[in-house]
């Protein structure tokens, strides 16, 4: 019975670092330098999830659940935007600025969010049944 409360936790991990990734997709909508103050648009990351928990305790328990194996920056999320004034524009007057969607990212969130809380439902109801176990028990 653990095995399933580990797994829930496991997806609740992974939707919570999708939803910091996707928290800084739209902090750095409109990011244009790098730390080092160089020219480099923001690049939109993307969560990748692989099956299995590396860190489980047993080789069942390593098959089971959900983990997060990258978070991998998209470099074709650029888009040329006109502005002829900016110091970073090209001889025809754009820049490439991120292709951030705040749309696409608030659906994203939706998704991630939904996905918690039904692993937090599934989490509860693991936790319910061993509950009544142990008092059937005692």
């Amino acid at each position: 019975m653990y095995g399933s409360l580990d797994i829930s936790v496991s997806g609740m991990m992974a939707q919570r670092t999708r939803l910091a990734v996707i928290a800084n997709n739209l902090a750095n909508a409109d990011t244009l330098l790098n730390s080092a103050g160089e020219y480099e648009p923001y690049q939109r990351r993307e969560v990748m999830f692989s099956a299995g928990n590396p860190s489980g305790t047993s080789p069942g328990m390593r098959g089971m659940g959900v983990h997060v194996a990258s978070i991998e920056a998209n470099p074709d999320a650029l888009r040329a935007k006109f502005d002829p004034d900016s110091p970073f524009a090209d001889e025809k007057g754009y820049v490439k600025v991120p292709d951030i969607s705040p749309i696409v990212e608030q659906v994203n969130a939706l998704d991630a969010a939904r996905a918690y809380e039904a692993n937090l439902a599934a989490a509860e109801t693991t936790r319910t049944m061993m509950a009544q176990a142990l008092r059937l028990l005692a």
